[in-house]
This record gives C-alpha cells, sequence and structure tokens, in this order.
C-alpha cells in the first residue's frame, strides 16, 4: 500500500514534465501574450517620403492620409517567440465623396512588417510596438 502511494505521488510530480514529452520530442512552452492599451505604428506617405510614427489607443480610430486605420488588440510575446509583437487591426480608405471602403483586416508583425502590410499606392503602414503608455491623452480626454 505504501508502494502504491508513493508511486502515486511520483506521477503526479512527473505529470506535468510528461505532457511535454510526447513521443519522445519536447514540445516549447509558450508564454501567454500581453495585451497592450496602445499600438505604436509607422506610416509612409509615397509621394512625399515622408514617414510618420503614431500611437493609437485600442478601438480608436486614426487619419493617416486617407487611411482610417483601427487597431483592435495589440500584445506583446516573450522574446523566444517568433512573433514577439502583433495587432490585429482594421483599415479602411476615405474617398474623397466621405465613404469608406474596408482595405485590410487582419493582422500584423512588428517582427515581419512585410508578412500582412496594407497593400495601397500611395500609403505604407506598418506595426513598430505595442505599448502600456503614451504621452498622446485618451480619446475620452480630448477636447
Amino acid at each position: 500500500m505504501r508502494h502504491l502511494k508513493t508511486l502515486a505521488r511520483m506521477m503526479m510530480t512527473l505529470a506535468p514534465l510528461a505532457a511535454l514529452d510526447v513521443f519522445g520530442v519536447a514540445a516549447p512552452v509558450s508564454a501567454q501574450p500581453i495585451a497592450n492599451p496602445v499600438a505604436t505604428f509607422a506610416g509612409l506617405d509615397k509621394i512625399t517620403g515622408r514617414i510618420t510614427r503614431f500611437d493609437v489607443y485600442i478601438d480608436e480610430t486614426v487619419l493617416f492620409g486617407a487611411l482610417e486605420i483601427t487597431p483592435r488588440a495589440c500584445y506583446n510575446r516573450a522574446a523566444t517567440e517568433t512573433q514577439r509583437t502583433s495587432a490585429f487591426l482594421e483599415v479602411d480608405q476615405r474617398s474623397l465623396t466621405g465613404t469608406s471602403k474596408r482595405i485590410f483586416t487582419g493582422w500584423m508583425f512588428a517582427d515581419s512588417p512585410a508578412l500582412n502590410a496594407v497593400d495601397h499606392a500611395v500609403y505604407d503602414v506598418w506595426l513598430i510596438e505595442c505599448r502600456t503608455s503614451t504621452d498622446v491623452p485618451p480619446p475620452d480626454a480630448r477636447n
């Protein structure tokens, strides 16, 4: 009986480690992503050649040229992950008549800016980082 209790204790101690080793191959343990309230982007105006860096709060829509950019999520992951910084965003193109047309919905990765880039003739936008704070006041604090 004592041997069964000892065996049960050993199995419970080793069970988490055994879950990492499936068929002799160790599976990587990934940390949970950290959500951030601010996404930092860079935008290129291809006509003027000017690059602008700007912070946007999650669920806030900003205008960069004719593009309306709305980040919905911005995550940081451990340095061991392949894509450490990612943001989910929606990008609409505003026309001269004031109507908007969705041109991009998806994930952007700071470590691979060309992977899911906004494809536009005049403007390029890419993710720089996700931040916990910014000097830009939140949308509800602006006049």
